[in-house]
């Protein structure tokens, strides 16, 4: 498994880990199957301006305390889709909030 320090230089498929943070979550209408995309970011970069990937749940529509700006640590097998690193059904825990 690929530690990611940072997400600059991730490779092109293979199981990874990080933490990073979510800025965003796309959810679906209800006609469309379940599913929940959260964008996570390097916790050094600036929003929106550092490298990202996406983590997408299949069959939920809501992880409870998952929202923007929640810390993550998550693994899972890394695919690139539509040339986004993405990570389908991750594992993930939530890290406390530091002051």
């Amino acid at each position: 498994m690929v530690r990611l320090e940072g997400f600059g230089g991730l490779p092109e498929r293979g199981r990874v880990s990080g933490e990073g943070i979510v800025r965003s979550l796309t959810y679906v209408p209800s006609y469309e199957a379940p599913r929940l995309t959260a964008v996570v970011e390097d916790e050094a970069s600036l929003p929106g301006r550092g490298p990202a990937l996406s983590l997408v749940w299949l069959g939920r529509r809501r992880l409870s305390g998952v929202n923007a700006g929640t810390r993550l640590r998550f693994s899972g097998m890394l695919a690139h889709f539509h040339g986004v690193p993405t990570i389908y059904n991750p594992r993930y825990e939530i890290l406390a909030q530091e002051d």
